[in-house]
């Protein structure tokens, strides 16, 4: 039986002569792995066709779908949404490519999250539309808002009577924890502003240096690994950093 979702590509790999296996992030059943056969033969029929599988690339499938199986086939797939610019821009690539390795750390589980995948689905696109300010600061947005859908969102905000933000609790506070996990100053109040945004042009209006931009996202992979059992290090950090501006 086949079933028409979009999805999002995580990652790629060869497999035999001219195949390849990805992982997807689907809209109808999460997490999922497909072997694509003859994607890589040199051939007219098959000229072009590995570029749909790779990470972020966003698709409209039909796949064949079967519970019992860790391996699915995909029977057609086609652009969901065609990039403009995320493939040229250097910046715009590796912030896409921080989205999608922090997606592989953080998306254990195959279930379907719907709304997640919308969420991913818009936040690339934005990403591929969005100005200078709002590229640099999408990474840090999409950081807190993904610990939001896992369930271990950051609670409270910046304030006189809280300004210090305690990441093993999860929150605001009031006095500095007695652990070392924790911040203050212009980094708190900083998460504090991009926590509580509602809409991605609001990135516009929050101005960060580059070392700020740095330091906050090493505190969300550390928030993260304090909540994710074998959360890992992120490939992808060091050249996001040593390119925002």
């Amino acid at each position: 039986m086949t079933h028409r979702t979009k999805g999002i590509v995580l990652k790629t790999v060869k497999y035999g002569e001219t195949s390849i296996i990805t992982t997807v992030y689907t809209e109808l059943f999460g997490v999922q792995t497909y072997i694509v056969k003859g994607v890589r033969q040199s051939s007219k029929k098959s000229a072009g066709k590995a570029s749909y599988f790779q990470p972020g690339a966003i698709l409209q499938m039909e796949v064949y779908h079967n519970e019992l199986k860790n391996l699915q086939f995909i029977k057609e797939y086609q652009w969901s949404y065609l990039y403009q610019h995320t493939l040229f821009h250097v910046v715009k690539n590796a912030a896409a490519q921080y989205i999608i390795e922090l997606l592989l750390h953080c998306l254990k589980q195959p279930e379907a999250n719907p709304e997640l995948f919308y969420i991913i689905e818009d936040t690339l696109q934005q990403l591929d539309k969005g100005n200078d300010t709002l590229t640099a600061n999408l990474p840090l947005y999409f950081t807190l808002d993904l610990t939001a859908e896992l369930g271990f969102s950051i609670q409270g905000a910046f304030s006189h009577d809280t300004p210090v933000l305690d990441l093993q609790a999860g929150g605001f506070a009031a006095e500095i924890p007695m652990h070392v996990y924790y911040v203050t100053g212009e980094l708190a109040e900083a998460t504090s502003a991009i926590n509580n945004i509602l809409f991605y042009n609001d990135l516009e209006n929050i101005a960060l240096n580059r070392l700020v931009r740095r330091e906050l996202l090493d505190v969300y992979l550390q928030y993260l690994s304090l909540h994710i059992e074998g959360f890992g290090e992120l490939k992808s950090l060091y050249v996001l950093q040593e390119v925002l501006g």
